[in-house]
């Protein structure tokens, strides 16, 4: 169902455009607007699409190989039994880039200040905690990450949550998943479960990775 309303939305918003477009021609300004609409509409959309000529130059730009840290927080889990840090480490590393270390913390505030300042010390400039983004009372990895944030990244939590209602529906608003930077790394708070790791990795952790830790050292 969420995916018909988004294909409604898009619809419509397209149906408006058109009507806008046609206005303006109307009025005589066609050849001012036609210029207008070329440039910029291709340079937001270069910035967006992988295909055009301005995102390739970004992925050019960006490093192929970043190394990454890898976090889980759970009170319940050790390595033995951590599916989506193993399928983070998986992916991470099919993707070309270095894993430089894991460890499972418990849900708090200290512990996982001290995993960052390992992830830290091993010189890794991703670290991607998974679990305690939810609304239970031990889940504190987004207020510890937040409160170290240097600039938050809102986009990566509005995407995935959009991305996470396509999926399986209301739910996906309890999700509190959010990214930011600190000290020159990128950091990313994921749900707990597998298919929620997966999806943020897949479709928007790996495809921005290198881009995101060049941005940091602009």
């Amino acid at each position: 169902m969420g995916h018909d309303g988004h294909d409604h939305d898009h619809d419509h918003g397209h149906g408006h455009g058109h009507h806008h477009h046609g206005h303006s021609h109307d009025h005589g300004h066609s050849h001012d607007h036609g210029h207008d609409h070329h440039h910029p509409h291709d340079h937001d959309h270069g910035h967006s699409h992988e295909g055009s000529p301005v995102a390739a130059e970004h992925k050019s730009r960006a490093p192929v190989h970043v190394s990454a840290y890898v976090v889980t927080c759970s009170d319940s889990r050790d390595e033995a039994h951590d599916g989506s840090g193993k399928d983070l480490r998986e992916g991470l590393a099919a993707a070309g880039h270095t894993v430089a270390g894991h460890t499972v913390v418990k849900d708090d505030p200290e512990a996982i200040r001290g995993a960052l300042a390992q992830a830290q010390a091993a010189g890794a400039r991703a670290v991607l905690f998974t679990g305690g983004t939810g609304i239970g009372r031990r889940d504190c990895t987004v207020e510890t990450l937040r409160a170290l944030f240097e600039k938050e990244l809102p986009g990566f939590g509005e995407l995935f949550r959009m991305l996470s209602f396509q999926r399986i529906g209301s739910p996906a608003m309890m999700s509190r998943a959010t990214a930011g930077t600190y000290q020159g790394m990128i950091l990313f708070a994921l749900p707990g479960s597998p298919q929620a790791v997966k999806l943020a990795l897949d479709a928007l952790i790996l495809p921005e990775l290198g881009h995101a830790v060049r941005e940091l050292t602009r």
